[in-house]
């Protein structure tokens, strides 16, 4: 397998993440960034949430609308991108604006932004890369699979929406799937 091309982009906080080691890690986890590009991303990125730690949240790669990938954070991190599923899982983010900047408005929860070729294409081969570095690597979610939780809309509270959706109705499973030996997540 030709060398995956990636851009290393530590996050100035990725010393301090949790150690791990790669046997550890049998989870993929596929997300949108629902911001309108690479550089807000890595603005919401580099904000320290969490002060004990020095930490904020972040996914290992990015993969933006033209096929590049970024490794933000390595493997032998955790990142915080999955509520509970961390330490066992690696965090992949496509950009795409999911349900920016109204994140959690009932009238604004369409995803409408299709997935790029090239980031589909990019995705597959990180995936290869992964199965080929990872050895317990087995599964794969969407965040929505894993954090199902509902919370109050922002413009109406008398309606509850999902906190998290992505990657979204857009995300083309089946090709996905059909591209690698993961198997779908169904509450391992």
């Amino acid at each position: 397998m030709p060398a995956l091309p990636l851009v290393h982009r530590p996050l100035p906080y990725e010393t301090a993440l949790q150690a791990r080691v790669h046997e550890a890690i049998d989870l993929v986890v596929i997300h949108c960034t629902e911001l309108p590009d690479l550089a807000t991303a890595r603005e919401y990125g580099e904000r320290v949430l969490y002060p004990d730690s020095g930490t904020g949240n972040s996914g290992h790669f990015y993969i933006d609308r033209d096929g590049r990938i970024e490794q933000w954070v390595p493997l032998a991190r955790t990142a915080h991108h999955t509520r509970g599923y961390n330490p066992r899982s690696v965090g992949i983010e496509l950009v795409n604006t999911g349900r920016y900047p109204d994140w959690l408005a009932a009238g604004h929860q369409a995803m409408d932004e299709p997935y790029t070729d090239a980031q589909l294409e990019r995705l597959d081969a990180l995936l290869g890369h992964l199965c080929g570095v990872l050895p317990a690597l087995r599964l794969i979610a969407g965040h929505e699979d894993l954090d199902t939780t509902e919370v109050e809309a922002s413009d109406d509270p008398t309606r509850r929406v999902r906190r998290k959706r992505d990657p979204g109705p857009l995300f083309p499973w089946d090709a996905v799937l059909a591209k690698t030996s993961l198997r779908r997540w169904q509450g391992d």
